[in-house]
C-alpha cells in the first residue's frame, strides 16, 4: 500500500483520527515508514489495553496486527519500540496536549458548570542525570473524571509559571478553578475572572499578609457573640478504614475593609476556612485548618464541594497514575516522550472513568487487552452528564 492511500473505511475507532488528523509529523517526509495517525492509534489503544512503557506498546500492536489492519493502514506493518519511542520524543508535547485537550472538553459539553481541580505530580523516575523528574500539572475535571489538560512545569522553575500556560488552553467560561497554596497568586486570580471563572484558592505563608488577615478574620468570627459579620456554616463527618474526620466549613463575606487591604485580589468576595478533626485507630484527635479565599459569592455548600472536590484528585487522578497506570515506576526519561506518555495515561484514564462497566481501571484495561469489541466501546464513550 502506497505511503499516500487512504485510510480503510469504514472505521469504528473515528474519534481518534478526528481529534488527532491535524498533529503535525515532526519526521522528514522520506524517512516516514509509518504513518503518524497509525503510531498515535496504536499507543492510545495500548495504553488503554495495559501497556505501560514502548516495548509493551510494540508487543501490543503485533498481537492485534490482524485487529487494527480493520481500521489502519500500516504500510510499515507495526512499528518497533524504539519508532514509537523516537516518534513520540520528536512529537510537539503542546501540540499533541491540544489534541486530547479537544476530545475531552468535547465529552464535557453538556456540563452547565465545571469544576477544574489544578494540581501538579511529579514523575519520580523520569529523571536523568542531566534532567531532573518530569513535574506534570494538570487540570481535572471533577465530575466526569477527565483530564482536560496538562502542562509540564520547566527545568529550574515551578508550578507558578505552568498554571497559567495550562489556564490559557482551558475555556473557563462559567468555570470554578480550584488551586493549592502554590497557585495563590493575583495574577492567576486575575486570569481566571477575565477569562469568566470563579476561583476557589487556598492561602498559606507563601501570601503571609493574605495568610493573617485571613486568620484574623475567622478569629474574629468564630468567637461567640460577635456581631455584623455573616459567616455561613456546616459540619461533615465520615468514617471509614479505621478513620473517623469531622470537619467544619465555614466561609463569610469580605468585609469593605479586607477588601480595601486586598484590592490587586481580582473579585475577591468571600473567604473560607475547613477545620478538620481526626482520630486514626486508638490515637487521640489530630486537628488541622485550612484558609481559601474566592471569588464566589458566601455560599457554604457550594465552598465544601469545591474543597472536597479539589481533595479528590489525589485519589481520582494521582493514586491511579502511580496505581493503575505505574507512572512513578516508569523509567522514560526522555523529556518530550515523558510528557507525551504522561498524556496518553491521562487521555486513557479519562476514557477509561467514562465507560459504564462496574470494573476497577485495572480491571477495565485487562478486558480492554483480551476483548478487542471491549476496547472499541472504550474508545466511543460518551461523558456522564453531571450537574456540580
Amino acid at each position: 500500500m502506497s505511503q499516500s492511500s487512504p485510510l480503510p473505511k469504514p472505521t469504528r475507532l473515528l474519534p481518534i483520527k478526528h481529534y488527532f488528523c491535524s498533529l503535525k509529523d515532526p519526521r522528514r517526509r522520506h524517512r516516514r515508514v509509518h504513518r503518524l495517525l497509525d503510531i498515535i492509534t496504536i499507543a492510545i489503544c495500548a495504553v488503554l489495553a495495559g501497556a505501560d512503557d514502548w516495548p509493551e506498546i510494540a508487543t501490543f500492536g503485533e498481537h492485534r496486527h490482524n485487529w487494527l489492519k480493520r481500521f489502519l493502514a500500516l504500510p510499515g506493518g507495526i512499528p518497533s519500540h524504539d519508532t514509537f519511542e523516537r516518534v513520540f520524543d520528536a512529537l510537539d508535547p503542546q501540540a499533541f496536549a491540544a489534541c486530547f485537550t479537544a476530545w475531552m472538553s468535547a465529552l464535557c459539553t453538556h456540563l452547565k458548570m465545571l469544576h477544574l481541580a489544578i494540581d501538579g505530580k511529579t514523575l519520580r523516575h523520569s529523571g536523568s542525570k542531566d534532567l531532573g523528574p518530569l513535574h506534570v500539572v494538570s487540570a481535572w475535571a471533577t465530575a466526569n473524571h477527565l483530564v482536560l489538560a496538562q502542562q509540564a512545569v520547566a527545568e529550574k522553575s515551578n508550578e507558578i509559571t505552568a498554571i497559567p500556560l495550562l489556564l490559557e488552553v482551558l475555556d473557563l467560561e462559567g468555570a470554578l478553578v480550584t488551586i493549592d497554596a502554590m497557585g495563590c497568586q493575583k495574577e492567576i486570580a486575575r486570569q481566571i475572572v477575565e477569562r469568566g471563572g470563579d476561583y476557589v484558592l487556598a492561602v498559606k505563608d507563601n501570601q503571609p499578609s493574605l495568610a493573617a488577615d485571613v486568620q484574623e478574620l475567622f478569629g474574629e468570627v468564630l468567637v461567640p457573640g460577635t456581631k455584623g459579620l455573616d459567616c455561613r456554616s456546616m459540619q461533615t463527618k465520615e468514617k471509614g478504614h479505621g478513620r473517623t474526620e469531622k470537619r467544619e466549613y465555614h466561609v463569610v463575606e469580605v468585609t469593605a475593609e479586607f477588601a480595601a487591604r486586598h484590592p490587586e485580589w481580582k473579585d475577591l468576595r468571600s473567604v473560607g476556612m475547613v477545620l478538620s478533626e481526626r482520630w486514626v485507630g486508638e490515637q487521640g484527635p489530630s486537628y488541622e485548618a485550612r484558609y481559601y479565599i474566592s471569588s464566589l459569592k458566601p455560599r457554604v455548600r457550594a465552598f465544601a464541594r469545591a474543597v472536597r472536590g479539589h481533595w479528590g484528585i489525589e485519589n481520582s487522578l494521582h493514586w491511579h497514575m502511580d496505581v493503575s497506570f505505574g507512572e512513578d515506576k516508569s523509567r522514560i526519561r526522555k523529556r518530550h516522550a515523558a510528557e507525551n506518555f504522561a498524556g496518553l495515561r491521562r487521555l486513557a484514564l479519562g476514557l477509561l472513568k467514562q465507560h459504564p462497566a462496574k470494573k476497577s481501571i485495572k480491571c477495565k484495561r485487562l478486558a480492554a487487552a483480551l476483548n478487542s469489541d471491549f476496547l472499541e466501546e472504550i474508545l466511543q464513550s460518551q461523558a456522564k452528564i453531571e450537574n456540580v
